[in-house]
């Protein structure tokens, strides 16, 4: 099942692929639990709320899917985690190579039509989006062992890990952890529709013109081992988003007035925009192979 927000934050359901059938009325005191709270009450209760939504779905046609206004399907999680260069994109990368680490991203989520701000920031070289296969939790996590991590997954949702080149920082603060560094939508996709992860194309364009195209097989450290390895170190609550990575090849630069666009294979596309007061930044750089000169200072100098 999809599952989305849409309009003023009503909760709607994907039928025949086209077509958006509100749910909302079986959320009780919608209103006053706030829109993330909601989400995660669905995710919690899914078996009874699937049942609920299920029955709602013979009954009811819905609207065409183009009429209704798309919101980030989670307001704001609890956390919002990106893996750290998980991606067998190179000859001389493999899984055993590259580490399994972390970084936290903005909760602060950019909805389908939202806008992601470049601020003008002179140490930066360019600004690329990274189109990730990113998964949902489905119920508080903790020392969770490998065997088990699926079980905590409740969906997955495309998502663009915004990220600033070229500054050398004590963190990713900046460079990966600004507000509306993450785009995240359409919508959720229940994991019963996914079935295997780990073979899925994830597509993304920049202004129509085709950037990323790869596969989750080429994934280092599979969603077991991730949700395993971070659940050692944090409780993982229900509706914590957690990407897992891109493959860099086509990444490519983007700059205020574009439009990006994020899909996996036949499940939905969404578009963000691009805006903010960066000068235009037209780098190439691809990590590991292209890597221009940083501007004086290596970026450290003050932001």
């Amino acid at each position: 099942m999809k599952i989305l927000r849409f309009n003023d934050d009503r909760i709607g359901v994907i039928k025949n692929e086209n077509r958006v059938v509100d749910v909302s009325d079986t959320v009780s005191a919608r209103k006053a639990k706030g829109p993330q709270r909601v989400m995660e009450e669905i995710i919690e209760g899914w078996r009874k709320y699937r049942r609920r939504f299920e029955k709602i779905m013979t009954q009811q046609d819905g609207v065409p899917l183009s009429d209704v206004q798309l919101l980030c399907p989670l307001a704001r999680p609890s956390k919002c985690l990106a893996a750290f260069v998980n991606y067998v994109d190179r000859p001389d990368r493999s899984p055993d190579s590259l580490p399994n680490e972390y970084f936290y991203k903005s909760s602060d989520l950019v909805g389908p039509g939202g806008t992601v701000e470049l601020r003008d920031i002179p140490a930066a070289v360019v600004y690329q989006p990274e189109a990730e296969f990113a998964f949902v939790i489905g119920k508080t996590a903790k020392d969770v062992s490998e065997s088990k991590a699926m079980d905590y997954v409740f969906g997955y949702v495309p998502f663009f890990d915004v990220s600033t080149r070229g500054l050398v920082r004590r963190t990713q603060f900046i460079p990966k952890g600004q507000d509306s560094h993450g785009c995240c939508g359409p919508w959720i996709i229940t994991k019963d529709e996914i079935p295997d992860p780990h073979n899925v194309v994830v597509k993304s364009w920049t202004n129509g013109e085709p950037r990323q195209n790869y596969n989750t097989k080429f994934m280092a450290h599979k969603i077991p081992d991730q949700l395993a390895w971070l659940s050692r170190f944090l409780r993982l609550n229900p509706g914590d988003v957690i990407a897992t990575g891109t493959f860099h090849e086509g990444l490519r630069p983007m700059n205020s007035g574009d439009r990006i666009e994020i899909e996996f294979e036949n499940m939905g596309r969404a578009q963000f925009l691009v805006g903010g007061n960066s000068p235009r930044k037209d780098a190439d750089w691809l990590p590991g192979r292209n890597q221009p000169q940083a501007p004086d200072g290596g970026g450290m100098h003050r932001v």
